[in-house]
């Protein structure tokens, strides 16, 4: 079985929790959640996720900002956005993935297993 950890980045819990529950319905075998730009940093250098699924503006920070520290510090990890604020998805690499909410489940456990080759 491949591993695959899988980093989620969502300021609101229901929302991250449900996020959590598809990403392990597409295959991630650990999930992290991080509420803000700067916990999404440090879980990222606590374990290096495999893929990202963030939101746009967060309380504290912004998910792309979290993104590009993340990316600029650990390598390319893919990330699919998920965000009510798709305009604001700035900045953001032209490989990521941006889906509006509302989302279907299905749109983002697809893209989850084709961008993590599960």
């Amino acid at each position: 079985m491949t591993m695959c950890h899988a980093l989620i980045i969502e300021d609101e819990w229901v929302i991250a929790e449900y996020l959590a529950l598809l990403a392990e319905d597409a295959g991630a075998t650990s999930v992290a959640i991080a509420f803000t730009e700067n916990e999404a940093v440090l879980a990222a250098h606590d374990h290096k996720p495999d893929i990202i699924l963030s939101d746009v503006i967060l309380t504290a920070g912004t998910g792309p900002c979290a993104v590009r520290t993340i990316i600029s510090e650990l390598g390319e990890i893919p990330v699919i956005f998920i965000t009510a604020t798709p305009s604001q998805c700035y900045p953001r690499k032209p490989s990521s993935v941006v889906f509006d909410k509302p989302f279907a489940a299905a749109d983002v456990t697809d893209m989850f297993r084709r961008l993590a080759h599960l």
